[in-house]
């Protein structure tokens, strides 16, 4: 892990390759399209787009603005969910959605990291054969962020745990996505397809076919299937509950670098490819939706129906944004989501590790005498702002708020966090 500081400028088509942390090293600085935003933004905007050309060849493909916004959506979507304060008044769409019961906004948060990561790989590839390091390197520097993330995730999961926790959680299993994704990409997209197409036909073959002690083949309930069996019973106590997880979700890696590979593609128009985006992403929902008949959306056990679902809608979001940036060129709109998504691991780490070691742990004296936890008695201070509802809405928007301020100001200075 390393931060990079403002270096010497290179061209201002450099590569879209931020991707929740997982940069093709995180690039020298550019000069972003958002910087002086205003009248030197608008004079930027006003230039026509640069061809975009195929995944391996040596030209750089332009800056991909849809992806940095589509990012910054992404980690908005995600300190919304992780810091809401509504108690049972928080909207259904906000909480993960029960077995069986559909699939609410915070569902779609995780699946479209995963993606983004496969959008991003092709051109953080490009970029390592253009410059023509040797492979080795490239390899090397996989399995060193597919370790880092790895890390990240249990030092988060320990903080949570005020003990040593190793599993597999959040960022532990984007890493063992990642790393299984990327061997795989090299591949051609037929035989991607082929993977991605045996990886989810053989987890839903996993739940759908095989019996559980007590159980008949074929019952298929939240907890009573073959891979919660497993995990339970044999992979828990080695801290590896949720290993089958890493195909379905390594599935839906690649599937995002059919996207990324689409959007470098030479010969073809850029409403073209948002016409083939929406197009995949229509199919991807359908899809999804039919598979449900059979196999119900399940975030726990990412079920083959619940990762198509909900990267289909990943891509109508993706493909909407490249309309308006990347087609009509309409950007200045977007800079709150590209702050966001500029520092995508320090917004996702640092409000986890802030609250768990400042805001739960730090006390304040309250004027009653009583100590409370910086967290607490900052809610109580909003709940007499704007009562129970209302400053449940106070605390969650002064807390994203906050921290877009710290991403705001580690941009301006062009410091980033990369992996």
């Amino acid at each position: 892990m390393e931060i990079k500081t403002r270096p010497q400028p290179v061209r201002p088509d450099a590569e879209p390759e931020r991707a929740f942390g997982l940069d093709e090293g995180l690039r020298p600085y550019a000069p972003s399209p958002y910087d002086g935003w205003g009248r030197r933004l608008q004079e930027q905007l006003a230039e026509p787009p640069a061809p975009v050309e195929d995944a391996h060849a040596p030209a750089p493909a332009p800056r991909l603005s849809a992806l940095d916004a589509f990012r910054g959506l992404t980690i908005l979507g995600m300190l919304l969910v992780n810091n809401v304060a509504l108690d049972s008044a928080t909207p259904a769409t906000l909480t993960h959605a029960a077995w069986n019961q559909g699939v609410h906004f915070a569902d779609m948060v995780f699946p479209w990291f995963l993606l983004i990561v496969g959008v991003a790989l092709p051109f953080s590839f490009a970029s390592h054969h253009r410059r023509g390091a040797p492979r080795w390197e490239y390899d090397r520097r996989v399995i060193l962020r597919a370790l880092t993330l790895i890390l990240l995730g249990c030092l988060i999961d320990s903080s949570l745990e005020h003990r040593l926790v190793f599993g597999l959680g959040v960022l532990q299993l984007i890493g063992c996505a990642y790393l299984v994704a990327t061997a795989a990409y090299e591949l051609p997209l037929p035989r991607r397809l082929m993977v991605v197409a045996g990886m989810l036909l053989g987890h839903w073959a996993m739940l759908r076919f095989i019996p559980v002690p007590g159980a008949p083949a074929g019952l298929l309930t939240e907890t009573d299937n073959f891979i919660s069996h497993v995990n339970a019973t044999y992979l828990a106590p080695v801290a590896l509950r949720g290993l089958f997880s890493v195909i379905p979700t390594a599935a839906l890696v690649l599937i995002g670098t059919m996207i990324g590979d689409l959007l470098r593609r030479p010969g073809l128009s850029a409403m073209a490819k948002a016409g083939r985006l929406f197009l995949a992403g229509a199919g991807l929902i359908g899809a999804g939706w039919l598979w449900s008949r059979d196999l119900p959306f399940s975030k726990a056990l990412w079920t083959a129906s619940y990762v198509l679902y909900t990267g289909g809608w990943g891509l109508l979001v993706l493909g909407t944004l490249y309309v308006l940036m990347d087609v009509w060129r309409q950007k200045a709109w977007a800079f709150p989501f590209v702050v966001f998504g500029s520092n995508a691991i320090v917004a996702y780490v640092a409000p986890i590790l802030c609250k768990v070691h400042i805001l739960q742990e730090w006390r304040w004296t309250m004027p009653d005498g009583s100590h409370l936890p910086l967290q607490q008695a900052f809610l109580h201070w909003c709940y007499g702002q704007a009562g129970h509802v209302g400053g449940g809405w106070l605390y969650t928007g002064i807390y994203i708020a906050v921290w877009w301020v710290v991403l705001l100001a580690l941009y301006r200075k062009r410091l980033f966090l990369r992996v």
